[in-house]
């Protein structure tokens, strides 16, 4: 795992990268991100319905292949996922866009 892979793994997307508490919060639900270049990050999804969780996200990234593009994860509901709080599933990379 190199460095960029470990500051990210356990993080939560969107947290800032000099958060002293970049981590899961109580009370809060996650998807796992698997793959990609946001490989190990957590997605906030609480509040997200079944339908919005099935549609997966478009995150934005500078860590793609297009900077200042978007990550795409589909839903895997039912993929293995790293055993967290409030982490009920996973979502697969599936490419980039500009």
């Amino acid at each position: 795992m190199n460095g960029d892979e470990q500051l990210l793994r356990g993080r939560v997307y969107g947290h800032d990268h000099d958060d002293p508490d970049p981590g899961p919060r109580p009370g809060r639900t996650y998807a796992q991100l698997i793959g990609g270049p946001l490989d190990g990050l957590l997605l906030d999804v609480t509040g997200w319905t079944p339908d919005e969780l099935g549609t997966g996200a478009a995150l934005p990234t500078e860590l793609g292949r297009f900077p200042g593009g978007r990550a795409l994860y589909d839903s895997a509901p039912e993929a293995p996922r790293a055993p967290g709080p409030g982490v009920t599933c996973g979502f697969h990379y599936r490419g980039d866009a500009p």
